[in-house]
């Protein structure tokens, strides 16, 4: 299978979750995690259930995208601090997560570009026209091509090189970081 046809089968997988029952968050992370080895048991999915709706129903980050970020990280993400002690570990510690590559740069990578595609990244501003309506067709369907995108992004993520894709530029961030030689955006 190449990896192109992984990536639509992440995809596929997170949308047929959304008719199964899963949330957002949950969506997400099951197809990756089922169809990616990430060394882990497949009950890790477990921890995005309460990222749905964002976060619980509150309505911050889109669950899709953290269900993302739950995803990509189980692939890439940190399993130990790096070694030594002391000042010279931290600004390792720095390095892994700030430089180039660095683990920043690739998470940055999934709220960028869904709220590119879909404008926003928060749940309650993506549903605010269903708020009187919670998961009425329409939303659902609008939450089912959010969930199948943001399955796209992670498993893109998920099967790239873990340096090539923690070695791309900066999206926006509140840090304002950008790389050497680029405006900071909007400068």
């Amino acid at each position: 299978m190449t990896r192109e046809e992984k990536i639509e089968q992440i995809r596929q997988r997170a949308r047929k979750n959304f008719s199964l029952g899963y949330n957002c968050a949950e969506c997400v992370t099951e197809a990756v995690l089922s169809l990616v080895d990430t060394g882990l048991p497949p009950e890790v999915k477990k921890v995005a259930t309460g990222f749905g709706g964002g976060v619980g129903l509150f309505g911050d980050t889109c669950g899709a995208i953290t269900g993302a970020v739950i995803a990509v990280g189980t692939v890439h993400g940190r399993s130990a601090l790096p070694e030594g002690e002391g000042k010279e570990a931290a600004k390792k510690s720095a390095q892994q997560l700030y430089g180039k590559p660095g683990l920043y740069r690739l998470f940055n990578q999934i709220p960028n570009k869904l709220q590119e595609k879909f404008g926003n990244t928060l749940c309650r501003e993506l549903t605010s026209k269903w708020k009187d309506q919670w998961l009425c067709r329409d939303h659902a369907l609008f939450c089912r091509e959010l969930i199948t995108e943001a399955a796209g992004v992670a498993a893109e993520l998920a099967l790239s090189d873990r340096d090539e894709a923690a070695s791309r530029p900066f999206g926006k961030n509140v840090e304002n970081l950008k790389d050497e030689g680029e405006c900071a955006p909007g400068g």
